[in-house]
């Protein structure tokens, strides 16, 4: 995994179309952010992944500070992978009666389950004495509270601790120190039962942090090991049919990590019928790997009982929700230009952005879940020059597209106007296609250069549903919700302070379709437009103010400079006298009963209701059809309107509303 770093500013989120803030999690590697984690021992209880890492922290003034440091423990639990949940400190060094309190030593930790209690195992530095003792803490939950034992376990002098609990109730614990080591523990699990023995069989060089587990009889002793002078750690396996050897060596698990960070720590589980290595890197501190995070790979056995090689992944392990945020610069694979580059140096833990560098550029991230989007729309952060455009696809760089985005990066009008070139934006598109079930997801580069952070997609609040057959009355209000509407009409409009009444009257009268003032099309029909291919659809209203921009963010491929076209039939049984029309909306508007125009909004409006009313009017016995146009440049549109009795009370119970 190669890494860039630059000295980019952090991002800004700049919604253009649509901004928002949502909170991130990880589906990928490392899996915890915000702090560090490293010799992580995963177990699972009730269900749960339980995680136990040592907690790397920047040593404080007084302490080496190219070495090591932790000062406490926290516990994670997960029960899908993805979404990890400090449960905070478990165990802080002023907690261990026996240990020096400012020792900054509580290395690799292990914690199982017996007797009705958890038992959490560390290493520490005694507060008399030299080297490194093993200490023990209770708890009857697996998040704590924990209680030290007032003796670190006799007899036991060393680190990374590690306990085996075997089918007939037996526990041992494995340790390093002068070598691996092992030794059978007591019912108590705090003392040991009978000698100690160093692990014979093992191949030669540096080893620590044992970790053992049984898979079909067998049992592996896996452990960090320094295989080449000089070098830095691999993971590596022995087997054997006893809990205490003698083992039989049988090689790497996971071979050095690429950028030379010197150690590696482990665990491997099975959780839900899937074996996984939990591990650590020093991602969120390239320049000092001291301070490393846990990453987590899906591992796999041979026939013969051996282990097959891990790869180190920017991806992980997990299935996102489409609605969480996605890192796609943790992709699982890439076209051969793609880089990968830290976002800030001054704050590793923002992540990394993938670049895609040249025209058909890709990367692809596998594993997401689109079940809970219905009606959505995508976010993605992304940094390019003036209009680039790149494209998000289902399974292949030429798959289905899911979604373009262009990148249209002026800002404002006139002296305000601002060029966001190659800086950071958060955009909103809709969706072209909607995906159903789990699928990978595919970021091509359309044109130019052009770096992605992440994505996530987002359902739209439900605007508008389908009319249905019967007619309904205003609501409470009086407002009007049901309508007939036309996909919007491209217009050339830059600004709005264009809307004066001339240049209104030209726009509002001007022939767009054929029986625009006459015809009452049915939800479905197509209307030719100049160049655009436009449908009618009927809809009712979730709101008061009838959101035009969102109708379009759906319905149609013009958002901004539109001119949205609608009509629905009022059935007056008596008719009413003397009533008014109330109107208001975002962007200019014209209102026309019977054929009439009987308002115009007029200027840069914004939506106020009742912002304008009609001269007194007439509502005949039986059919009335009110028509209404809206015209708006660059920003979100909506109208709202009803009918003012003649003392300016809103008339809710006296006509019906069809489109029949």
């Amino acid at each position: 995994m190669k890494h860039k770093t630059t000295n980019n500013s952090k991002k800004r989120t700049i919604g253009l179309m649509l901004a928002g803030i949502a909170l991130s999690v990880q589906a990928q590697n490392p899996i915890i952010s915000g702090q560090f984690t490293a010799d992580p021992t995963a177990r699972v209880f009730n269900g749960k992944v339980y995680l136990y890492p040592s907690h790397d922290i920047p040593a404080p003034e007084g302490q080496q500070q190219d070495w090591f440091c932790m000062a406490d423990y926290h516990v994670f639990s997960s029960d899908d992978l993805v979404n990890w949940h400090d449960h905070g400190v478990i165990v802080d060094q002023k907690d261990v009666p026996w240990g020096k309190h400012d020792g900054y030593s509580m290395w690799a930790p292990d914690c199982v389950y017996k007797n009705g209690k958890y038992y959490f195992f560390f290493p520490n530095v005694p507060r008399d004495g030299r080297g490194f003792n093993i200490g023990v803490a209770t708890a009857s939950n697996p998040t704590g509270p924990f209680s030290c034992e007032s003796q670190p376990i006799k007899g036991l002098m060393g680190i990374d601790p590690c306990v085996l609990l075997d089918d007939d109730g037996s526990a041992y614990i494995y340790w390093g120190g002068m070598g691996l080591r092992g030794a059978k523990l007591k019912e108590s699990l705090t003392e040991l039962d009978g000698e100690q023995k160093l692990m014979e069989g093992l191949p030669d060089g540096f080893k620590e942090g044992p970790f053992v587990f049984k898979n079909k009889g067998k049992y592996y002793l896996t452990f960090p090991w320094v295989r080449e002078k000089n070098g830095t750690e691999t993971l590596a396996y022995s087997m054997s049919d006893h809990p205490l050897g003698p083992w039989q060596f049988k090689g790497i698990i996971m071979k050095e990590h690429a950028n030379g960070c010197w150690t590696n720590h482990h665990s491997i589980v099975n959780y839900k019928g899937q074996w996984y290595l939990f591990y650590h890197h020093n991602d969120y501190s390239p320049k000092f790997d001291k301070n490393r995070s846990v990453c987590i790979e899906r591992l796999y056995f041979n026939a013969d009982g051996t282990i097959q090689e891990v790869k180190s992944t920017m991806r992980g392990v997990g299935i996102n929700k489409a609605t969480d945020r996605i890192q796609v610069d943790r992709y699982s694979c890439a076209s051969n230009d793609v880089q990968t580059e830290y976002v800030d140096t001054t704050d590793y833990f923002l992540g990394m952005d993938a670049m895609l560098k040249n025209k058909g550029s890709w990367i692809k991230y596998e594993g997401v879940d689109f079940a809970s989007v219905h009606d959505g729309y995508v976010m993605v952060s992304v940094k390019a020059a003036e209009n680039t455009e790149i494209a998000i696809r289902e399974k292949s760089a030429d798959g289905r597209v899911i979604a373009r985005v262009p990148i249209i990066v002026k800002s404002g009008q006139g002296m305000f106007k601002r060029d966001l070139s190659n800086q950071w934006l958060t955009l909103t598109v809709p969706l072209s296609y909607q995906p159903q079930g789990t699928i990978n997801l595919v970021v091509t580069c359309e044109d130019r250069p052009a770096s992605i952070d992440w994505l996530q997609f987002k359902n739209r609040p439900k605007y508008f549903a389908p009319a249905q057959t019967q007619s309904i009355s205003p609501d409470s209000e009086g407002f009007i919700r049901r309508w007939m509407m036309l996909e919007p009409i491209k217009q050339d409009v830059q600004s709005n302070v264009i809307f004066t009444d001339s240049y209104l009257d030209k726009a509002f009268n001007k022939t767009y379709f054929k029986g625009q003032m006459t015809a009452l099309p049915k939800a479905g029909k197509s209307e030719k437009v100049g160049t655009q291919n436009l449908k009618w659809h009927a809809l009712d209203s979730e709101n008061f103010n009838v959101k035009l921009f969102r109708f379009a963010e759906k319905y149609g491929d013009q958002t901004y400079g539109s001119l949205f076209w609608a009509y629905t039939i009022i059935d007056c049984p008596k008719g009413l006298k003397n009533v008014r029309l109330a109107a208001g909306s975002n962007g200019a508007s014209s209102w026309w009963l019977n054929g009439k125009q009987v308002l115009m909004l007029s200027g840069d409006r914004r939506m106020v209701e009742d912002d304008g009313m009609s001269a007194r009017i007439n509502l005949k016995p039986g059919r009335n059809i009110l028509r209404v146009a809206v015209i708006n440049g660059p920003g979100l549109s909506d109208m709202c309107v009803r009918f003012i009795d003649e003392n300016g009370k809103p008339i809710t119970n006296q006509y019906t509303i069809t489109l029949k």
